[in-house]
């Protein structure tokens, strides 16, 4: 994955639009101003003028990163603010209660998750009804069966959230 080089603070614009897409980047850093805050971990700074050693050493430092950061996106769901899920080149926008109950999943991927948590979860000023969850978890099943994911029951214990066979078969055959 290349790495773009952008001027600091002079392309804010196309550091914004780079962001957004994921694309690795190091800003060159003029002389006399602050250097921003990292916006993710597949981005750095140096201060210009700078060696071009050391400008290669972070180019090759950020393309590790973008690298490792591509694994371990692929091989695990993320869920941003606004309620969207993404797993792999998959997407699907989650109502308010289904993306606090796929938050409580999520943290567990994997793992066993208890009604009693995902009821918290969900309805953090009181618990619903019994049958509230499960109308939910019904719901998320179907939304989540579309981005290659599956909530399993595991009987008197909770839910699992995985990927499903469908998806796991994928990533074999690629």
């Amino acid at each position: 994955m290349d790495v773009v080089l952008l001027r600091w603070p002079g392309e804010v614009e196309r550091r914004e639009r780079l962001q957004a897409e994921g694309v690795p980047r190091l800003l060159l850093v003029d002389e006399g101003v602050a250097p921003p805050l990292a916006a993710d971990c597949v981005e750095d700074w140096i201060r210009v003028p700078a060696g071009e050693q050391d400008v290669r050493a972070r180019i090759s430092t950020l393309t590790l990163r973008a690298d490792l950061h591509a694994q371990r996106g692929a091989d695990r769901p993320d869920l941003d603010l606004d309620g969207v899920l993404r797993f792999g080149s998959e997407w699907v926008s989650l109502p308010p209660v289904e993306g606090r109950l796929t938050r409580a999943l999520l943290d567990r991927f994997g793992a066993v998750v208890g009604r009693e948590a995902l009821c918290r979860a969900g309805w953090p000023a009181g618990a619903p009804g019994r049958n509230a969850l499960d109308v939910h978890v019904l719901r998320l099943r179907r939304r989540l069966d579309a981005v290659g994911l599956s909530i399993k029951t595991v009987r008197s214990r909770g839910y699992l959230l995985e990927a499903s066979g469908k998806r796991q078969e994928h990533a074999r055959e690629a």
